[in-house]
């Protein structure tokens, strides 16, 4: 399978240098390329990419608005990789919260960057779940919700959720809580739609916030 690829930045450097790296992966396409968020919903609907990497911070149309309207305006979005130059940035928290997938530094080595697109990709696992959790404990507080509670989860989804905190994947939650992995997968579809989260990032970012996980 073939894992196509947006770019969008407003720095041409940046993006020569994502494209390089993605490139030279035999599974990977970079299909086109943005300078600002403006132009993404089009260019989604045109190039039809598996994931966007997108940067954050941009003149006119910033990384979050341009999540928020890839996320109102499509059925099926693709995965959204915000690209940032700084880790601890509340713009990137931001981005998190509204519904971008994760988030990768500028500075990341070319492992880093490829195994973030794969593990989106895949969608089955958190990325940098320590990094999430570092962003929740310092711009979390001020956005507490009580969206656990109210979603009812079951003391198995609560154990799944807890797990997928941490970032194991569903093959890793099903060995640790002696699970088959359709089940994990049951489990974790069944919170995600009580949380009315579109994904594990957004599920985790509400544990969070309702105090049922802590940070640190």
């Amino acid at each position: 399978m073939t894992i196509r690829i947006l770019l969008v930045d407003d720095n041409e450097l940046v993006r020569a240098g994502l494209r390089a790296v993605l490139d030279a992966q035999p599974d990977f396409e970079v299909v086109g390329e943005a300078d600002d968020g403006a132009g993404v919903l089009a260019l989604v609907r045109s190039l039809r990419p598996d994931v966007v990497a997108m940067d954050v911070r941009m003149p006119r149309v910033d990384g979050i608005q341009a999540t928020r309207d890839l996320l109102a305006h499509l059925d099926q979005p693709p995965k959204i990789l915000i690209v940032t130059t700084f880790e601890n940035d509340e713009y990137v928290y931001e981005a998190l919260r509204v519904g971008a997938h994760g988030f990768l530094l500028k500075r990341a080595r070319p492992a880093e960057i490829t195994d973030a697109v794969r593990t989106l990709a895949t969608g089955d696992s958190l990325l940098f779940p320590a990094k999430l959790r570092a962003l929740a404990e310092r711009f979390g507080k001020t956005a507490r919700s009580d969206a656990v509670a109210r979603a009812k989860l079951t003391d198995r989804e609560a154990d799944v959720l807890r797990a997928m905190a941490r970032g194991l994947n569903n093959a890793e939650i099903a060995a640790e809580l002696y699970l088959g992995t359709e089940t994990v997968k049951s489990h974790v579809s069944a919170l995600l739609a009580k949380l009315s989260a579109r994904d594990r990032t957004q599920a985790v970012i509400a544990a969070y916030e309702s105090g049922f996980v802590a940070p640190g």
